[in-house]
């Protein structure tokens, strides 16, 4: 390892690291990938987004077992939760990817290096020197440009230390059992989704959130939409509150909160924090480059260099995106296709799809109604809901809407909202269609199958013109 001299080096195996790595070896190029645990994919496929779905389709199999008499299927009143089988089979499904990682890597000559990788200083004569430590064991390799994508960590609430009651994405996708109650500070995607699960499974749930509402970075309509579902679900919800300490008691915990002025207390098994993420760059060599974090956030320009030449930062450590899997993993091609001197396209910021996978799920693209009217554009809506589209009463899910915004003077499409059956799949449509610069009457003559859910965005389209055909 000493002799060789990479192209690049990435540290971090997070869906960025791992794609950028995938590419770079796709492109011929050396390529060295370092991770400081004992298995690639990061926070994503160990504790994030893939095990999160996975307990999430469990609660979606669980609710249609709740309705099995309406579809016609007798004897299942007493159905029982094994948890354990759920977390095992969740188990099973990040085992089966990781292994899939470490083929990848072997496939595309990627060497993957355990450790914890950080920068020495800038590149001398084009060859920068990376320290790299493993059980305590300290040694140097060299590359010409450096991926940095060390990705994010759970932020907590001041005061408070990750526990058996306190707890973080990590801690509650691994409990043994199924708390009777919850409470849960923030109602973003992490929020609403483990929400969604456990109250799924008969767990009292109460979601904190200091913003006016649920979802708070979706279209107004989408949170609206969303609280009234959740109320109808029985999970119950304070916005506009804020926490003012979390008490342990011998059964569990109390949260003090402050809503409209007035104090109140909540009492539950467990507490989850869902108030974000903190990018990992602490310790990564930065002092020792000319990049200069920014509330620990990395800029980058849209080729995704930082201030010191040779170094790109990808993911959720990079300032103004995302902290999105799919958008780590595009920033990372970006990168790569920079430093290997391929055809490449920056991201635009407006055509990065959001999926909540909660139920009913969430997608969504571009601006919202809000957004577009503070933007000065003529703004003229479409919306459908899935009430009146046939595919939805097959499977049995009515709630929620597709609502487009566009551009009334050039029929541009601006944002598309979703919230509905299979919302995270269907938010695809839009996000190509702006993409590839369709028009509101693009999406209105293009045939869609019947009966599909996808026919909703055929509706929404021709709504915006008043002349959607099932309302």
């Amino acid at each position: 390892m000493p002799d060789t001299i990479y192209d690049v080096t990435i540290i971090g195996s997070g869906p960025a690291g791992y794609t950028g790595a995938i590419r770079a070896g796709q492109y011929g190029l050396k390529t060295a990938l370092i991770e400081k645990d004992g298995f690639l994919g990061g926070t994503c496929l160990h504790v994030g987004c893939i095990p999160t779905k996975a307990l999430l389709f469990n609660a979606e199999l669980w609710d249609h077992l709740k309705d099995a008499k309406e579809f016609g299927i007798e004897g299942v009143d007493a159905r029982k939760l094994n948890w354990a089988a759920v977390q095992e089979r969740k188990a099973k499904i990040i085992t089966k990817h990781a292994k899939g990682l470490e083929f990848l890597m072997k496939k595309n000559k990627v060497d993957t290096l355990k450790g914890y990788g950080k920068l020495t200083g800038p590149a001398q004569n084009g060859v920068f020197t990376l320290e790299l430590t493993n059980d305590g064991k300290v040694s140097h390799l060299k590359a010409k440009n450096v991926i940095l994508a060390t990705g994010s960590e759970a932020r907590m609430l001041p005061g408070l230390e990750a526990g058996d009651r306190v707890l973080t994405n990590i801690e509650i996708l691994s409990l043994k059992e199924v708390p009777k109650s919850l409470a849960i500070v923030g109602a973003g995607a992490v929020g609403v989704e483990f929400a969604s699960i456990y109250r799924s499974f008969d767990c009292e749930v109460t979601i904190i959130e200091m913003l006016p509402r649920l979802v708070p970075v979706e279209d107004e309509e989408v949170s609206k939409e969303l609280a009234r579902v959740f109320r109808k679900r029985g999970i119950n919800f304070h916005t506009n509150a804020k926490v003012d300490k979390v008490d342990k008691r011998k059964s569990g915990i109390a949260v003090t909160i402050t809503v409209d002025g007035k104090q109140q207390k909540i009492e539950a098994e467990k507490i989850l924090i869902a108030v974000g993420r903190k990018p990992r760059t602490e310790n990564i060599g930065l002092e020792k480059t000319k990049v200069k974090p920014d509330r620990e956030f990395i800029k980058t320009d849209s080729w995704m260099q930082t201030a010191e030449p040779g170094v790109y930062a990808v993911g959720d450590i990079v300032l103004g995106t995302p902290q999105l899997a799919h958008v780590g993993a595009m920033e990372a091609l970006v990168a790569v296709a920079k430093i290997a001197g391929k055809s490449g396209k920056p991201i635009n910021p407006e055509h990065i799809p959001s999926c909540t996978y909660c139920h009913p799920e969430i997608g969504s693209v571009g601006l919202t109604e809000t957004k577009a009217r503070e933007a000065g554009y003529n703004v003229k809506i479409g919306k459908f809901p899935f009430t009146a589209n046939s595919r939805a009463s097959i499977v049995g899910q009515h709630e929620g809407f597709i609502k487009i915004i566009s551009d009334a003077d050039y029929g541009e499409i601006l944002g598309v909202h979703i919230i509905g059956p299979q919302a995270t799949e269907l938010i695809a449509e839009a996000v190509a269609a702006m993409e590839l610069e369709a028009t509101v009457e693009d999406l209105m003559w293009t045939i869609h199958a019947h009966p599909t859910l996808a026919e909703a965005m055929l509706d929404a389209s021709n709504s915006v013109y008043g002349l959607a055909i099932n309302a």
